[in-house]
């Protein structure tokens, strides 16, 4: 195409622009306030659909192991599950190290109706690889060999190694979760189930929700 062609598209462009009607302008940018909903859509796609609800306060009920994980740059995420021992409800808080650490549930924890995932488990933690650092709440459950629907349930829980990984022993998938829950080892397959979390410090306040 000649230099005289190009700039004759150009200008029959610019002629189409200008006998836009203001009534259509309003239209074009209602298309493109739906495609900026759009896009924003697929961020908030990083959290799960399903809503858990967990709230504990490190600074009245301290625990190491959780404080550990509040910790930016410790490199250390926690496993958060309840279990019914000898009569009483524990939170039993397990560290990548493998570090464990049982807290009895008071009244107003028992009667918090909390929901620690799809099946009893949380992962949380702060990662690595962004500054400043994101806080992290994950399922325990591997989201390729858990079906949440199935009767009866049946766990298919992660467990954490060293360098923020978390493993599912049944098909060998290996997350990072210092990286939003992708998978960098096995089949592919679905990220980690995220959930919206918040920390506000060691021995501050843990939510999840």
């Amino acid at each position: 195409m000649s230099k005289q062609g190009g700039l004759r598209l150009v200008f029959d462009d610019l002629k189409r622009i200008r006998m836009i009607k203001p009534n259509q302008w309003r239209g074009i940018w209602i298309v493109l306030a739906l495609l900026l909903v759009c896009s924003c859509g697929k961020i908030q796609n990083e959290y799960s659909d399903f809503r858990p609800y967990f709230v504990y306060n490190n600074n009245v009920r301290q625990c190491a192991r959780l404080a550990e994980a509040m910790t930016p740059n410790s490199g250390i995420f926690c496993i958060i599950q309840q279990q019914f021992i000898s009569g009483a409800t524990y939170y039993v808080f397990t560290n990548s190290d493998g570090l464990s650490q049982k807290i009895i549930q008071n009244d107003r924890e028992r009667q918090g109706h909390y929901v620690l995932g799809y099946n009893n488990g949380l992962i949380v933690g702060y990662g690595n690889l962004s500054d400043p650092q994101v806080f992290y709440a994950y399922d325990l459950e591997c989201p390729n060999c858990f079906d949440a629907s199935s009767l009866p349930v049946r766990s298919k829980p992660l467990h954490l190694a060293s360098g923020g990984i978390a493993i599912c022993n049944v098909c060998h998938r290996h997350y990072n979760l210092n990286n939003n829950g992708v998978i960098i080892s096995g089949e592919r397959g679905k990220k980690l189930t995220r959930y919206r979390a918040s920390s506000t410090g060691p021995y501050g306040i843990l939510s999840v929700n």
